[in-house]
């Protein structure tokens, strides 16, 4: 595979004609901005609001993509294993987000969670707007497997850090309160647990199978999606100390002490990743080649079933967050192909 050698801002190729936007409802705009990218899977905004780092799964790279479409490589991120030992499962470079207060001067931190050859990990690294230096493992010792990594990780409104970690194709993890496996984890920038989580540990909320968006609507309550097993995958509103089910329930189900989802898809959907945009939350997903809309207040309400709607159909995606200070997202594909992965600007009408 080809690998650029300087960090110099460079326009992608043109993104050739079969992977072009397919159709939309017309709530959304959907409009090419940069391709030949390598299953891109992570996007956080730099301050500027017009910038992001991306980091792409299997290469390790991390970009620097502007919104008139060029990019810059910022570097690599070490220790990467997207295989482990004897077998198949691909891991990698997964989530990406700069600390909320980074400036490239005083501070220059910047977090990402990747596979090893054995486990899965957070780790810190310093970016001065030009390129990464430094690596610093702030939480180790997530079990990976064959597959189901989570790899979201997100700063919440509290200035803390969010982690979804996958159960490692264990289901009894997610269970487990002794295991920061099938969790989403409240942390501090060392890596500690944050203050005043529900069990004194790192964990946040448990019972989950495969966790991989994370995102806060304008009340500040964070949502989830989440991949399921056999059938049902998962939107959820999570609550500290809440326990969502796997790997008893899947779905809905009627057992004393586990919370139900707010919506849900068949398995044929997987939702990958999720951001809002005024009161709708924003969904991309890796089987259903849709991106979908559900309303905060008809999920909230119950009916996020019925409400629930795909504004854009085509491709495999993944890669979605907000554009600050606008009514657009940033949507990447995924596993398209070496080189053959893009990033598109959807316009919320």
């Amino acid at each position: 595979m080809a690998q650029p050698t300087s960090a110099a801002a460079v326009r992608p190729p043109a993104i050739p004609a079969p992977y072009a936007p397919s159709q939309s409802d017309g709530s959304v705009s959907v409009t090419p901005l940069s391709g030949g990218w390598s299953n891109p899977w992570a996007i956080s905004f730099l301050p500027d609001g017009h910038s992001a780092l991306v980091t792409e799964n299997e290469t390790s790279r991390v970009f620097r993509l502007r919104d008139d479409g060029s990019r810059s490589l910022v570097g690599t991120v070490p220790h990467v294993a997207v295989f482990a030992p004897g077998d198949s499962g691909v891991g990698g470079l997964l989530g990406v987000v700069l600390s909320p207060t980074w400036d490239g001067k005083k501070d220059k931190s910047v977090f990402f969670m990747h596979t090893t050859a054995t486990e899965t990990r957070v780790v810190r690294m310093n970016y001065d707007g030009k390129s990464l230096s430094g690596y610093t493992v702030l939480l180790g010792g997530i079990r990976r497997g064959s597959n189901h990594h989570g790899g979201k990780i997100a700063f919440g409104p509290d200035g803390y850090l969010y982690v979804a970690t996958g159960e490692a194709t264990q289901a009894q993890l997610a269970q487990d309160k002794n295991s920061i496996n099938g969790k989403i984890l409240r942390i501090t920038k060392t890596g500690a647990p944050a203050p005043g989580n529900p069990f004194g540990n790192h964990i946040y909320s448990y019972g989950h199978r495969n966790p991989q968006g994370l995102a806060w609507d304008r009340k500040g309550r964070l949502w989830s999606v989440e991949i399921g097993q056999d059938a049902t995958d998962e939107l959820n509103l999570i609550e500290p100390g809440a326990n969502y089910g796997w790997p008893r329930c899947e779905g809905n189900c009627n057992v004393k002490g586990m919370t139900n989802p707010k919506a849900t898809w068949d398995h044929t959907t997987a939702p990958a990743q999720i951001a809002v945009v005024g009161d709708n939350l924003y969904v991309s997903s890796l089987r259903g080649y849709h991106l979908w809309r559900v309303p905060v207040d008809a999920a909230i309400g119950g009916k996020g079933n019925d409400a629930k709607t795909a504004v854009y159909s085509g491709h495999v995606l993944r890669a979605l967050t907000k554009v600050p200070g606008r009514n657009e997202l940033w949507l990447g594909t995924s596993r398209s192909g070496d080189g053959k992965d893009e990033i598109f600007r959807v316009t919320i009408k």
